[in-house]
């Protein structure tokens, strides 16, 4: 439940179009509802601006479909991670905004389209086959409120391609950033720009590129200074954070 909602309730009170006792039972799953195998955080959206998002991997379908239940009748915008194709017609019954993005494997439900970020998020993909894990960072930072635009395929393999979308880069307020194999994008994009670049390491390389590990150690070994980083394939992560930043 966010702030605004929060007001709303309180309003309605106020004019006699609730009960107190109707809104009392709407506040007491605040700060958070226990549903034996979960305990949804209910109260993140007032204290972090974003509900809590939910992670399918490694969950069974009927735990995700209990929480995303519980989670509708107080958020507006739900985000699934990590999840199977399978699990979306269940979460279409439950909310027809529901939409499946097959690259990446989210499950958005998106009630509320206010922008809320002060600029726009550029997510860059090194190569077609970062794509998924760039997919997820637009994603999550499209349903918290952000203007969010994608330029992908313009590694440094044909430097001449990133070249051409420099008026682009330097209109960003924050980038996000997706390389895998050596991880040398965001150093050069870094270079290119006066804001926050959020680099992404995947796992896409081959023998020696140790599943993303020396994308990771190229990246946090950058020498642009406005280039921070987040785990291998947290595409979500990095939309989340670009988001925080945006929202300032």
């Amino acid at each position: 439940m966010t702030e605004k909602q929060i007001r709303e309730l309180l309003a309605a009170v106020r004019a006699g179009k609730l009960s107190p006792t109707r809104a009392l039972e709407r506040l007491r799953r605040l700060p958070f509802e226990d549903l034996g195998f979960a305990k949804i955080d209910h109260h993140r959206s007032l204290r972090q601006g974003f509900p809590e998002v939910v992670l399918a991997r490694g969950k069974r379908p009927e735990q995700v479909v209990a929480v995303v239940r519980q989670m509708l009748k107080t958020e507006r915008n739900i985000l699934i991670t990590r999840a199977e194709r399978k699990l979306y017609p269940r979460i279409k019954r439950l909310a027809r905004q529901a939409h499946f993005h097959a690259s990446c494997g989210a499950i958005s439900i998106q009630r509320d389209k206010t922008i809320y970020g002060k600029g726009t998020i550029l997510v860059v993909s090194a190569g077609t086959a970062d794509i998924p894990v760039a997919e997820e960072a637009q994603v999550t930072a499209e349903l918290m409120g952000n203007r969010v635009e994608t330029l992908y395929d313009v590694g440094v393999a044909g430097i001449h391609r990133l070249m051409r979308y420099q008026e682009k880069l330097r209109q960003a307020r924050v980038i996000v950033c997706v390389a895998g194999m050596e991880g040398a994008l965001p150093s050069v994009v870094g270079g290119l720009v006066a804001v926050p670049v959020i680099a992404v390491p995947t796992s896409v390389g081959y023998g020696t590129s140790f599943a993303g590990l020396a994308a990771l150690l190229a990246m946090l070994n950058s020498c642009a200074s406005n280039v921070t980083v987040v785990n291998i394939d947290n595409g979500f992560g990095a939309g989340y954070v670009a988001s925080v930043i945006n929202r300032l």
